[in-house]
């Protein structure tokens, strides 16, 4: 997903929405006027190993993309990753992110991803350095098509997020061609929205910020409109 300059993507992370009635939130979001509609809808999927929490797997993704249009973003925080890629592919998610610390074969993991016609991402947690990514970097620059860097610790929704994650992002944009986009995911919020979007941030992930309130697509409108009144 490229974007125009200035320009942010912006993902609910359905994880952080009730379970109960994920299939309206869905179908509200594919409805909502263009101010308050997601460029993405974002996915976690847990394992219970790679991270201690379980959610769920790619069911619910098939499921609910009957329902809406916005393209599926799977985030697959799960050991064996390679095992998820083909069941993504059939539930139509357009973009998939794997974790670099859960390969051992991470060109021939994103490799894949992009054979089944999904765009190919990589995440990085908060602990992971960018230095430890730049020779993998130097194979599979042509199959990285974003970075998420992770502003907290997976596994959970809520966590605060951690300051160092808006250097981190700066540091991967000097690094990384325009074309690559960097997404942040955790601790999202209008607090430091604008301090990730300045860093060099193109898509953001929002969670607890979005639905703590009960009102998801205001929520989102504000979001939306605290980055677009801000230049860089």
């Amino acid at each position: 997903m490229r974007h125009s300059a200035g320009m942010v993507a912006l993902a609910p992370s359905l994880l952080s929405a009730s379970f109960a009635t994920l299939g309206e939130t869905t179908a509200a979001f594919e409805n909502a006027p263009a101010s308050a509609r997601p460029d993405l809808l974002h996915f976690d999927l847990m394992d219970g190993h790679f991270v201690p929490n379980l959610t769920f797997g790619t069911k619910l993704m098939q499921d609910l993309r009957e329902l809406s249009t916005i393209p599926f973003d799977a985030h697959l925080m799960v050991e064996h990753p390679e095992r998820y890629i083909e069941p993504c592919a059939a539930a139509k998610v357009e973009r998939v992110t794997v974790h670099a610390e859960a390969t051992r074969h991470l060109p021939r993991l994103l490799a894949q991803i992009r054979e089944l016609k999904m765009l190919a991402g990589v995440a990085l947690n908060p602990a992971t350095s960018l230095e430890t990514l730049l020779e993998t970097l130097q194979w599979v620059k042509e199959d990285l098509q974003f970075l998420l860097v992770m502003g907290v610790n997976p596994g959970f929704s809520g966590q605060a997020f951690l300051p160092q994650t808006i250097e981190k992002v700066a540091t991967a944009r000097a690094l990384l061609p325009d074309t690559c986009t960097i997404g942040v995911d955790g601790g999202v919020s209008v607090d430091n929205a604008v301090a990730l979007k300045r860093a060099g941030a193109t898509m953001l992930v929002a969670g607890s910020s979005l639905f703590d309130n009960g009102k998801p697509l205001e929520a989102l409108e504000t979001l939306r409109r605290v980055l677009e009144a801000t230049e860089g």
